[in-house]
C-alpha cells in the first residue's frame, strides 16, 4: 500500500474518494444481500439508494461535527474543498463534494486498515440515510 495514502493531512484525497467509493458500495451490497434477500432488482434498488452522492451527501452532514473524528473532519472538509465542481446528473455540486469527502474518509480508513472505524463509520452512515 502507498505510504503517502496513510497521512490523512496530506494523502491525495481523489485517490482515497476513488477507493472509499468502491469499498462503501462494497459494504452497501453486502448489507442488502441481509436486507433484500434472493432478488436482484431488490438488492439492486437498497444499494442504489444507499451509495447515490445525495444519500451520502446526506450522511456527511451528520457524520461531519457530531461522528467523525478531528483527523476525519479534517481530511473531509480537504477533500470536500476540493476545486473540481464536476457531478453526475441526479445531484447537485454542493452535494457531490459532501460526497466526495465521505468517500476520502471512507478510502483513508481503508488503506490505515482500521476496520472497526470503518465499520462504526458505516454502519452510522446506513442508520443516518435510513432515517
Amino acid at each position: 500500500m502507498s505510504k503517502d495514502l496513510l497521512n490523512a493531512g496530506t494523502a491525495d484525497t481523489t485517490k482515497l474518494a476513488y477507493i472509499g467509493d468502491a469499498v462503501y458500495e462494497v459494504s452497501v451490497r453486502m448489507k442488502s444481500i441481509e436486507a433484500c434477500g434472493r432478488h436482484a432488482v431488490d438488492m439492486n434498488k437498497y444499494t442504489v439508494h444507499y451509495v447515490k452522492a445525495e444519500s451520502q451527501a446526506k450522511a456527511a452532514k451528520g457524520l461531519t461535527d457530531a461522528f467523525y473524528t478531528d483527523e476525519e473532519t479534517a481530511l473531509f472538509k480537504r477533500a470536500r474543498n476540493r476545486t473540481n465542481t464536476a457531478h453526475p446528473r441526479g445531484c447537485t455540486p454542493a452535494e457531490y463534494k459532501l460526497a466526495t469527502g465521505f468517500e476520502a474518509v471512507i478510502g483513508w480508513l481503508y488503506i490505515c486498515g482500521d476496520q472497526e472505524r470503518l465499520n462504526a463509520v458505516i454502519e452510522k452512515t446506513l442508520e443516518i440515510i435510513g432515517e
